[in-house]
């Protein structure tokens, strides 16, 4: 038996919100893992439950149901006064018919809007699922990629030296279609807000640096930068430098660079 075989029968209970605890965890566990068909089965779901509040009955009575009552009421005020007698103009069983016909709209709407409400909840509760499973497959596929770059013999291996003798160097690995993967380890943070912005140096005579990625080291002073879609080629590029920048980077330089790197 398939894994998701055991959620077919409770689809729909989970689009309305009756699950309990342990079992929306069990199905919300298993649809973070990418199955598709459960995926789709809860979409559909949540499609049908979607419906139900449409299904819903009127919260107002009918024009009918308002135009018999009104002769009827009509009715009964002629008919008090035409007579004598000490009976009330409208007979108590209309008008205990009036508030259950209000009550029963009271009902009516409060339940359309409970039902929109799990409505929405669950939808948000859907996206929320699909934004953490994306996230999980974007991490996935930059983990793939930095280790195919670290690992691959056509990774060019580029040392990036500080101007700080005390100071760590960097090491980078470029492949020529993967990008860039530039690490480091106990290097001091930039202080306040302020970032370390990688530069690329083109070789063409007077050729200005060209602006990459920022990052901040953690706190051990370790970070790991992947540069999918480096702003210029390997074999048009001298240098890799790292300037200290404000928040968000700069357009060009402005300070010295505190690593260098040649690229062979």
């Amino acid at each position: 038996m398939k894994n998701c075989d055991q959620f077919r029968e409770i689809f729909e209970a989970y689009a309305l919100g009756a699950l309990d605890a342990a079992e929306r965890i069990s199905l919300e566990a298993h649809l973070a893992t990418g199955c598709k068909d459960c995926a789709k089965s809860v979409e559909e779901a949540r499609w049908l439950v979607s419906q139900l509040a449409y299904l819903a009955p009127e919260a107002a009575p009918s024009d009918m149901l308002k135009g018999r009552l009104m002769q009827t009421v009509r009715a009964e005020a002629q008919a008090a006064r035409k007579s004598v007698s000490t009976k009330p103009a409208i007979p108590v069983w209309m008008w205990a018919g009036v508030a259950a016909l209000f009550l029963f709209s009271v009902f009516s709407v409060r339940n359309v809007e409970e039902l929109r409400n799990e409505i929405r909840t669950t939808n948000k509760r859907a996206a929320a699922i699909l934004k953490q499973r994306q996230d999980l497959e974007a991490q996935l596929e930059s983990a793939k990629r930095e280790a195919v770059i670290l690992t691959d013999p056509a990774s060019v291996n580029i040392t990036l030296a500080s101007t700080d003798p005390n100071t760590p160097q960097l090491e980078a690995k470029w492949h020529s279609t993967l990008g860039i993967v530039l690490t480091g380890q106990k290097i001091p943070a930039p202080s306040g807000n302020r970032v370390l912005q990688l530069w690329l140096i083109p070789k063409a005579p007077g050729g200005k640096p060209i602006r990459s990625l920022t990052l901040r080291p953690d706190a051990e002073g370790k970070f790991v930068l992947l540069v999918s879609n480096p702003p210029g080629i390997m074999i048009e590029t001298k240098a890799l430098a790292i300037t200290e920048e404000p928040e968000g980077g700069s357009l060009q330089p402005t300070t010295a660079p505190r690593w260098v790197g040649g690229v062979s």
